[in-house]
């Protein structure tokens, strides 16, 4: 019992050294971190993020944060641009270089190769008098009171302090470019958070032949046929000149039993639900789960600007699009 409470407090420790040291940051959001903003804006190509040994691993997740919110980047490993990768750097980018240190020799003997582009460099260290800080032409200080590792060795507290201060670099960047939530997911294509934003209810809806219609005047006995035959639970009512005059559901017919309506001689306009639920094509397919959920339905009718009804989405084809 004492180990493991002895182990939950070496881990509280751990967090509340590297809280310290992110409410420490605050104070390092001033000048140098709105000019550095100016100079991502101003890019006319690309972030080139460099870093080495957990400063490249940190880099790698700021750069993928770069490109997922508007501000197109990616990481160039130092040593490998000193072999060949450095072609990949233009004078249109702007360079962002992260080492705690300010000393790292894989990105100190580029810098003349940085200088020679005369592209802006950005850096992101611990020492703010060291040899990357003075030649960039912006330095963020990140500089930590401590490593969370007790021997003060292994990268903790710092490499924490950049991957934050990365982050305010990019939300930043998004509220200024005023990057939204559909370009968010034009750059998420194949995930959730793309299907939930981008996908629309004339990419999943059931169409022609396969929307349950049944006239105004048709009987009950007709209306239960196409509800069987189609398959969603429900059908469509039509009126005069095609118009949509109303819907009959599984709980149309449950109440049409309750009430010893004759399915064969009752009329569907004198059971049916009249004013349904509708969309439109364009509707996104997360709106119409969010009215599915609101008004616990499990199918709406998608019409046109006349009232025709041009579709049907059903709630389990919201769930194989992956929507839910």
């Amino acid at each position: 019992m004492q180990d493991i409470e002895k182990m939950c407090e070496l881990g509280r420790a751990v967090i509340e050294t590297e809280a310290n040291t992110i409410k420490a940051l605050v104070n390092r959001i001033d000048v140098n971190f709105a000019k550095a903003c100016q100079y991502f804006l101003a890019c006319e190509g690309r972030i080139i993020v460099m870093g080495m040994g957990k400063s490249g691993h940190i880099g790698k997740k700021i750069a993928a944060t770069f490109a997922s919110t508007g501000s197109p980047a990616f990481f160039v490993h130092p040593g490998e641009a000193r072999h060949g990768d450095f072609g990949m750097i233009t004078r249109k980018d702007v360079v962002l270089a992260l080492s705690n240190s300010g000393e790292t020799e894989e990105i100190i003997s580029i810098l003349p190769y940085i200088k020679r582009l005369d592209i802006p460099l950005i850096s992101i260290t611990g020492k703010p008098h060291s040899n990357l800080a003075q030649s960039a032409n912006i330095n963020i200080d990140i500089s930590v009171e401590k490593e969370a590792c007790p021997l003060g060795l292994a990268p903790t507290s710092s490499t924490t302090a950049t991957l934050v201060m990365g982050d305010a670099l990019a939300i930043s960047l998004l509220q200024k470019r005023g990057f939204t939530a559909e370009d968010f997911a034009l750059s998420h294509p194949g995930g959730t958070i793309g299907r939930r934003l981008l996908l629309r209810v004339n990419d999943i809806m059931h169409t022609g032949d396969n929307i349950p219609k049944v006239d105004y005047n048709a009987f009950i006995k007709t209306a239960l046929a196409e509800i069987t035959q189609k398959k969603l639970g429900m059908t469509t009512v039509i009126g005069e000149n095609n118009e949509l005059a109303g819907i009959f559901t599984d709980g149309d017919v449950r109440r049409a039993f309750d009430s010893n309506a004759d399915v064969y001689k009752t009329t569907i306009h004198s059971i049916m639900t009249k004013n349904p639920k509708v969309i439109s094509p364009s509707t996104l397919a997360v709106e119409a789960l969010n009215m599915m959920e609101t008004y616990k339905i499990t199918s709406l009718i998608i019409t046109n600007e006349k009232n025709y009804p041009v579709g049907i989405v059903h709630l389990h084809d919201l769930l194989r699009a992956g929507v839910v």
